[in-house]
């Protein structure tokens, strides 16, 4: 990489530098004050009306139970926290007048775990015609009100997508900087969380926002800073470190730096961000970041002193909700909230009796199929190798207990650590671990692990210093969550990084045989001198049957036949492994003998097995994943098959090019895009 030595370029003329002509989707300004209100005054001492945050407190927990009633989680301490907050920023912005309120402001919600907060505190205005009704849907199949902010869904409310934390603070950083490239008159506004402040991401943010603001080429930016010490599974300096350092920090960056004590005095906040918003458009080359100190969960008193300030949604049914909503309120709520709290008490109550009926009259069940995580079986593994004298070490970024790696920590307290939310930095610290003679394992969710982990994966296996990677929640499985949590091109993603092994195990017993010959290979290699190979294990969210066959073997590196047939090979892989089990069935009622294949190791093609089994069946191949069909594990099977001379004539069921959404289940999406049981049927009967 060298540097610009090339001769100078005469300057040329061109038209005026002109955007294109882009029609906002945002809905216009709302024509009426919150249904709910609670009156301020601003600077000038005038009365202001905005959104009551206990309002907007009480339509999340309400419609929070409409999703877990439907099977899906929730979020509650992050929009809990951001009440007062967003009341104020929604507040200045739907005042404007004279042009619709989006011409005026860039509103940016990069705190995604709050997003429902903000479909609540619109529904009080009846933003884009939205009524409590609607908010009753929030992350169904069927609702545009999803896990967290999709514009690709909701374009009429979400201006830019969020979810990751951090990834949404630079694209408002290129909001801004357009605008004053195109010389409009706006203010861009986002809110984060002090998690989302531990990102590599929002961090070059930080820093460049105000760098560039100083040179003249950033519009107005307000930042809003919610710090209270709290992630998803516990408190940032107790698990990881404090972020105050950080946040002293902004004001040297060059950020005018504005201190909210109390981010829940709806007074001091609306203070607060109409004089940020003055004082940015007054020098838009100095920035202005207010730092507001909040509660998550705050409204409830067992989430505020909670841990992890209530972080998921405690209510997993409408038994408490009444006294929630009144205590929202501290007594006396709004006869509308009340009256819908004690419907979903009503319903819990009629759900109940009838359970409890149907038990006592049900005869004596046959004994149910033992059902597990996936990931149980990774940890276990990493226990049983721990035990036996390997030197393996957890480095972990805040999501250990839905990783499952929780219980690995757990048993060894002293070999493990937490470095914040901040995915690329532990995939790098865990190859220097590695580099160092331990055995790393890394963990989070499938779709951070995959993006924001790619170069640190790559430049891992590049400085001969691999990794064990636990990447959870992979492909739709991750389903309230929304389309910005779904990694859903995580074989493609890494498959192609050399020296790097990708495994997806299909139940709990596969995953615990894969990880604990992994970590021994890896010892193995290691102790010779030997580079040594990355294992990326993805696996998925819900519970599965532990293992799919009595007996099981798991052979390193080797397909596992589950059924044997001559007619067509079905191949599946990770979660959904059950559905060619069944697929297979259904063919044997109809006289199709199906040979049904589990496919764990996806770059490293089992041609030897897959090979014999698709050349038995004349060449008929289906294959099923929750994955792309762009460069997914079918399309590796063929060029395997392909690059070995066997014919095949191959049909290939994944996602088709789209991006997936929010749902209470990923079954639900699983029929929406065609990931069934019946479907590899069809296909199946489409080849004979």
């Amino acid at each position: 990489m060298g540097a610009d030595t090339s001769s100078a370029v005469k300057p040329l003329e061109a038209p005026a530098l002109t955007p294109l002509s882009l029609t906002s989707k945002l809905a216009g300004t709302p024509g009426s004050p919150p249904k709910h209100s609670i009156a301020v005054k601003n600077a000038a001492g005038r009365e202001v009306a905005l959104a009551d945050p206990r309002a907007t407190r009480a339509l999340v927990a309400l419609m929070n139970v409409h999703a877990v009633n439907g099977g899906a989680a929730c979020h509650w301490g992050g929009p809990a926290a951001f009440a007062e907050i967003n009341a104020a920023i929604h507040g200045l912005m739907f005042a404007v007048q004279g042009r619709p309120w989006h011409e005026a402001f860039n509103y940016v919600n990069d705190a995604g775990h709050a997003e429902n907060g903000v479909y609540a505190l619109r529904a009080l205005y009846g933003f884009d015609g939205m009524t409590f009704e609607t908010l009753k849907g929030f992350r169904s199949v069927d609702s545009k009100f999803t896990g967290h902010g999709e514009s690709h869904l909701n374009p009429q409310g979400v201006l830019l997508s969020n979810g990751p934390l951090g990834s949404s603070l630079p694209q408002a950083e290129g909001l801004a900087i357009a605008d004053k490239t195109a010389g409009r008159d706006r203010v861009t506004v986002c809110v984060v969380s002090d998690g989302a402040s531990m990102e590599g991401e929002a961090k070059e943010a930080f820093a460049a926002i105000p760098g560039l603001a100083a040179k003249g080429r950033v519009n107005p930016f307000v930042l809003v800073i919610s710090d209270n010490d709290t992630k998803l599974s516990g408190r940032i300096t107790k698990d990881a470190f404090s972020m105050a350092p950080t946040f002293a920090a902004m004001g040297a960056l060059g950020w005018h730096v504005i201190n909210l004590p109390n981010g829940h005095d709806l007074q001091a906040v609306y203070l607060a961000v109409e004089k940020a918003i003055a004082e940015a458009r007054a020098n838009p080359a100095k920035p202005v970041c207010i730092l507001a100190k909040t509660i998550k969960g705050y409204g409830i008193k067992a989430t505020m002193e909670n841990s992890a300030g209530g972080h998921g949604f405690p209510l997993s049914s409408g038994e408490k909700i009444v006294d929630w909503i009144d205590e929202i309120y501290g007594g006396q709520p709004p006869t509308e909230f009340l009256a819908w709290a004690q419907a979903l008490r009503a319903e819990w109550e009629q759900k109940e009796a009838a359970r409890k009926a149907k038990a006592a009259a049900a005869s004596p069940a046959a004994p149910a199929v033992k059902k597990d995580k996936v990931q149980s079986g990774l940890a276990k593994a990493a226990v049983r190798a721990a035990q036996e004298g390997l030197p393996v070490f957890s480095i972990s970024s805040d999501v250990q207990g839905s990783t499952g790696i929780s219980l690995f920590q757990k048993s060894f307290p002293d070999r493990w650590i937490e470095v914040g939310i901040a995915e690329a930095n532990m995939v790098s610290v865990g190859a220097g671990f590695a580099k160092a003679g331990f055995i790393p394992i890394v963990d989070t969710f499938g779709q951070f692990g995959v993006t924001k982990g790619n170069l640190p994966l790559t430049m891992a296996a590049l400085s001969q210093a691999p990794v064990i990677a636990m990447f959870s929640h992979i492909g739709l499985q991750d389903a309230a969550d929304g389309a910005s949590h779904q990694a859903t091109t995580y074989f493609a993603a890494t498959s192609a990084i050399p020296h790097t092994v990708v495994i997806a195990p299909s139940c709990s017993d596969e995953a615990e045989a894969l990880m604990y010959e992994a970590i021994k290979r890896f010892a193995d290699d290691r102790k010779a001198g030997r580079d040594g190979e990355t294992y990326l294990f993805f696996v998925g969210r819900e519970n599965y049957p532990v293992t799919w066959v009595e007996n099981a073997s798991y052979p390193w590196g080797r397909a596992q036949m589950l059924r044997q047939g001559g007619d067509v090979t079905l191949i599946g892989c990770g979660v959904l492994v059950n559905k060619v089990i069944e697929a297979g069935r259904k063919l044997a009622e109809k006289g199709i003998q199906a040979t049904v294949i589990n496919n764990p190791f996806v770059n490293r093609v089992d041609v030897e097995t897959i090979g014999a089994a698709v050349s038995a069946c004349r060449g008929r191949v289906v294959t099923i994943e929750d994955h792309q069909v762009v460069g997914g594990m079918g399309s590796m099977v063929s060029h395997a098959l392909s690059r070995a001379g066997i014919a095949h004539r191959m049909k290939s069921l994944g996602i088709p090019g789209e991006f997936g959404q929010s749902a209470y289940v990923a079954e639900h999406l699983y029929q929406r895009h065609g990931l069934t049981a019946d479907k590899v049927a069809e296909a199946a009967q489409a080849l004979m």
